[in-house]
C-alpha cells in the first residue's frame, strides 16, 4: 500500500474511534440527532522559514467523532520534509496530530493539511427525564470530569457554598436538580466579555462570558457529584452533564450556559473541536483546559520561522 493511502486511512480510523466514550450505552437511545448540512474544514500547519530549521516538533488538535458528529477525511497533504507524524490520543476522545521533521531548509514552505467533511447534528431533548439519576458510582473514565480543572475551581469556598444552597432546594428529579444549577448560573452571572478568570471569580463578580459561565456550571455540577465537562467549538464553548438511567446506562446532555436558553438540547451546528477541560500534554508542564497548537525547532542562522496553524472552513 502506498504511504499516502496508508496515512489517510490511519487518520480516518483515529478520528472515528471515539464515538461512545465514557457511556455504557449509546446516547442515541435517549437523544435524537437532527442532521444538518455538511461543512468542510481545512486543518493543519503551514511553515515558512527564512532560516534552516532542525528538530522540528509541532502539534495541533483535530476534531473527532461524537454521537452528534461524524468526521470524514476527504484529502490530505503531507510534505515529504515531514519525517514522521502520528495521531496522539489525549484521553476522553480528544486527539492531536504530532509531526516531526529532522531538517527544513531556509527559504522553503512546508505543509501538513487535512481537509475533512464534518456532519454535525442538532441535539433534540429526551422525551422523558424522570428516569435519570446522578450516577451512584463514578467510573474511572468519568473521574476526568470531576474535581478541579484549570479555571474550574470546584473546591473554592464560594462555589461550595453556592452548591450547598442549591442542594437545599427541593428537587423531584436529578434532571430538575441540574436545571436548578443551570438557572442559578444564568441568574447570577451577566454575560460580559473579558479576560479569562476562575469560575469562583465570575460568581463573586457576577460577570463573565461563555467560558466563565460554562466553568461555573461545571464546577457546581461536580460539587453535587454530577460529572460535567466543557465542549469546545469555534469561538464558543458550552457544558455537558452526565446522568444515568436506573440500569446504569449513561448519557451526556448539553446545555447552553450563555445565550439562548437550551437545556438538554443543542442547536449549535459548529463542529465540536474537543470535549473536556483537563488535559495533560507532554509538551506542556502544566495541565491545560484546552488543547492548543504547539511549535518548536532549533534554528541555524538569523531569522524567525513563521508557523501558521490553519483551521478554516471552505466551500466545495
Amino acid at each position: 500500500m502506498r504511504r499516502r493511502g496508508f496515512l489517510k486511512q490511519g487518520l480516518a480510523a483515529s478520528l472515528s474511534a471515539t464515538a461512545a466514550l465514557t457511556t455504557r450505552a449509546a446516547s442515541a437511545e435517549v437523544l435524537t440527532y437532527e442532521p444538518q448540512p455538511v461543512t468542510h474544514w481545512r486543518i493543519g500547519l503551514v511553515l515558512k522559514t527564512p532560516v534552516t530549521c532542525t528538530n522540528v516538533l509541532a502539534t495541533f488538535p483535530v476534531p473527532t467523532d461524537w454521537p452528534e458528529q461524524k468526521v470524514t477525511v476527504r484529502n490530505q497533504t503531507v510534505d515529504p520534509k515531514i519525517s514522521r507524524w502520528q495521531v496522539r490520543d489525549l484521553g476522553g476522545g480528544t486527539k492531536q496530530v504530532v509531526l516531526q521533521a529532522q531538517r527544513i531548509p531556509a527559504g522553503s514552505e512546508t505543509e501538513m493539511l487535512f481537509e475533512v467533511d464534518i456532519e454535525r447534528a442538532r441535539i433534540l431533548p429526551p422525551e422523558s427525564t424522570d428516569q435519570f439519576v446522578i450516577p451512584p458510582r463514578i467510573s474511572r473514565d468519568l473521574r476526568l470530569y470531576t474535581g478541579n480543572s484549570p479555571f474550574i475551581d470546584a473546591s473554592h469556598r464560594a462555589i461550595r457554598t453556592a452548591a450547598a444552597e442549591i442542594q437545599e432546594r427541593p428537587a423531584a428529579t436529578a434532571w430538575e436538580r441540574v436545571e436548578q444549577i443551570y438557572d442559578f448560573v444564568r441568574d447570577k452571572v451577566e454575560y460580559v466579555e473579558g479576560d479569562l478568570k476562575n469560575a469562583s471569580q465570575a460568581l463573586e463578580d457576577g460577570k463573565g462570558d461563555c467560558e466563565e459561565m460554562t466553568s461555573l456550571f461545571v464546577a457546581l455540577c461536580r460539587n453535587l457529584d454530577i460529572p460535567a465537562r466543557v465542549v469546545w467549538i469555534p469561538d464558543h464553548c458550552y457544558p455537558e452533564f452526565y446522568l444515568e438511567d436506573g440500569e446504569g446506562n449513561g448519557t451526556w446532555f448539553p446545555c447552553q450556559a450563555a445565550g439562548t436558553r437550551q437545556f438538554g438540547r443543542m442547536d449549535e451546528t459548529r463542529p465540536v473541536l474537543q470535549k473536556g477541560d483537563r488535559f495533560k500534554i507532554p509538551e506542556k508542564r502544566q495541565t491545560v483546559r484546552y488543547v492548543s497548537e504547539f511549535f518548536q525547532c532549533d534554528r541555524r542562522g538569523s531569522g524567525t520561522p513563521e508557523p501558521t496553524f490553519v483551521r478554516e472552513s471552505f466551500d466545495v
